[in-house]
């Protein structure tokens, strides 16, 4: 369905001579500069009631309209799978995701995902691209993620990500004993070979990943990781390239490791777990409406519990 929003500006003395795509981008900075170039093309700008090209140069004073038509982005349905919503205002919701759920349909994966439920819970979603979605999270990995519910929040967002406004932390359990932590500072691409998979390569996006150690096992580390960056797999790819792979992992980390003299619960737990044991468990940002810094927390699933549990209890005395 489509909707029709209009908005009203007059040029400011100081963008006297700028070009109209340069104009409504300043004025209009809730709106992508994509979305607004369409409007321009379309001739849903006018300026002092006449259609301008892009390019023209605009004097100080003259009125610019926006007949805008917002229509919707995703023609995905909505289905009603239950979300765990952390927290809901007018411009964001902050989800907790479970695991095994993807975030946006492709193939393979075209029903049952995070969009699909958005679009049940909230059918306006349907007019912002991805239904909201600012960024993902793997299947089969756990924890927070924000979406937009207004295009202008999900512009804001879309941008704080871009500029590193975003902090995001993650607890990931590895294998093998981490002395300290550090900083990966390595290029990430498609693999080679592997389409499917990435790879630490130098032909690859800037990635960067920081981590410490937040609790020692006996032949475990349970790792605290902050993203500088958001490539595809980030986590994964850097730690399995500094032999730190996630438990649980079967596309970076190979077969299931247990060590030596590993007690058969041990065993049964590390072998048996079916994802990579990785959670989103802190995010803050810079509410795109009020201006206001939050943060939100989320404790481990149940799953992840339990095999800390376990590990725990193969302390030595």
């Amino acid at each position: 369905m489509l909707q029709n929003q209009q908005f009203v500006s007059k040029v400011p003395p100081a963008m006297d001579g700028q070009r109209l795509d340069q104009v409504v981008a300043s004025l209009f900075p809730q709106y992508s500069r994509s979305q607004l170039q369409k409007w321009i093309k379309s001739g849903y700008v006018r300026v002092d009631d006449k259609i301008f090209k892009p390019k023209e140069r605009l004097t100080g004073g003259q009125e610019i309209i926006i007949n805008a038509v917002l229509e919707p982005q995703t023609e995905f349905d909505a289905e009603d799978i239950p979300l765990d919503i952390v927290y809901e205002d007018d411009a964001i919701m902050i989800i907790n995701k479970p695991a095994g759920l993807v975030v946006h349909p492709a193939a393979g994966n075209w029903s049952g995902t995070l969009v699909n439920a958005l679009l049940h819970h909230n059918p306006q979603l349907e007019m912002l691209p991805r239904a909201g979605i600012v960024h993902r999270l793997d299947k089969d990995t756990t924890g927070l993620m924000v979406v937009a519910k207004t295009l202008e929040a999900h512009t804001v967002l879309v941008e704080a990500l871009q500029v590193r406004d975003v902090s995001r932390e993650y607890l990931a359990l590895v294998h093998g004993k981490v002395i300290a932590g550090s900083t990966i500072e390595a290029n990430i691409g498609r693999h080679p070979l592997d389409r499917k998979r990435q790879a630490v390569t130098e032909g690859g996006k800037e990635a960067i990943t920081h981590y410490r150690v937040e609790e020692r096992f006996s032949h475990h580390t349970l790792l605290r990781v902050a993203l500088e960056t958001g490539r595809t797999h980030q986590i994964r790819v850097h730690l399995s390239w500094k032999h730190m792979a996630i438990v649980g992992d079967q596309v970076y980390g190979g077969r299931p490791r247990v060590p030596a003299g590993s007690s058969e619960e041990l065993r049964a737990a590390v072998q048996a777990f079916p994802r990579q044991a990785l959670h989103a468990t802190r995010l803050g940002l810079t509410h795109p409406a009020t201006g206001e810094h939050m943060q939100w927390e989320a404790s481990v699933p149940a799953d992840m519990a339990e095999l800390l549990v376990v590990l725990r209890s193969e302390q030595a005395p």
